[in-house]
């Protein structure tokens, strides 16, 4: 399997699900990228639908989530790991909320992460990413007065974004998969499309050697850069001495000619920075209820030492 990894560069704010409409993430999972390259996918043709997620499902395609980069540092999830504290750090209130609060940290600062020294001034520096805002707009139904709403908003500080990694077989793999993304730019990506949110512009991400290599490679212990689950089959032996975050994936599927307003089953999945001892496939989940045609969820893992 090779990687690449692509900066996504937002000329627009953006809103990422995160229970409400008046909040929002600053970044998104790997389902919420396969969705957007299903879109673009289906808009061409449903021939060129099926190849992205046979593909997908074959696992000749691998997604990481969309992660926090700051210039030239590349962020990824903190491992859900015990960490190794000691013991002056052990009755230190203010060194657990650090631990507890941070949700992304620099590539190269795990391992000082897992062994309990990483330093507070680095991760304050992840205040620059970007900023929070709250926009109030209104909604006019006919001859009905017009009701206000909030929208929350993120905005990326200049020369921060989020970027992707791409594990691929086939150079033509990747060739599909950057042709996709750049439409998925011009259309944008998560919530308020119609508004204008969520667009970007791609380019390949430079430095990133020592990031990439840390990837895919055996290991004792692994860390997944995508929320992810592992298949029924590979369900108990990966859970037994793994360390993980179940969260719940719901909502709708994007209308397009394709589906229409359909609500996607709920899937319960890993969040991405959960710890396993052993490497596993996943898969990609149809979430359809049957109604008109498939919905897909995107869950495989892409896996990095630690």
């Amino acid at each position: 399997m090779k990687y690449r990894a692509y900066k996504l560069k937002f000329s627009t704010g953006v809103h990422f699900g995160k229970g409400t409409l008046e909040d929002t993430a600053y970044a998104f999972c790997a389902d919420t990228l396969f969705s957007a390259l299903c879109i673009e996918a289906v808009k061409d043709s449903t021939e060129r639908l099926e190849r992205l997620v046979q593909t997908a499902k074959a696992g000749k395609m691998l997604l990481s989530d969309a992660l926090p980069y700051i210039e030239d540092t590349y962020y990824v999830p903190k491992p859900m790991c015990e960490i190794a504290h000691s013991q002056e750090d052990t009755g230190d209130s203010s060194k657990k909320k650090l631990y507890k609060k941070i949700e992304y940290i620099p590539y190269d600062c795990v391992e000082d992460y897992v062994e309990g020294e990483f330093a507070e001034d680095i991760a304050a520096e992840f205040h620059a990413l970007g900023k929070k805002y709250v926009k109030v707009s209104a909604a006019v139904n006919g001859n009905d007065e017009t009701v206000p709403y909030r929208v929350g908003q993120f905005y990326f500080n200049e020369r921060n974004g989020l970027y992707i990694i791409l594990g691929y077989d086939e150079d033509a793999v990747c060739h599909e998969f950057e042709n996709l993304l750049t439409s998925a730019g011009y259309s944008g990506i998560g919530g308020e499309r119609s508004s204008g949110l969520g667009r970007f512009t791609v380019k390949e991400a430079e430095d990133t050697e020592d990031l990439l290599g840390l990837l895919g490679k055996p290991a004792d212990r692994y860390m997944t850069l995508s929320s992810s689950l592992p298949r029924d089959e590979e369900l108990e032996n990966v859970l037994k001495d793994a360390r993980y975050r179940v969260i719940k994936k719901s909502g709708f599927a994007a209308s397009t000619q394709y589906a229409k307003d359909q609500r996607k089953r709920d899937l319960y999945v890993l969040a991405a920075g959960a710890c396993v001892t052993q490497m596993y496939e996943g898969d990609v989940y149809d979430v359809g209820t049957g109604e008109a045609h498939p919905v897909y969820r995107y869950a495989k893992p892409i896996f990095m030492e630690v």
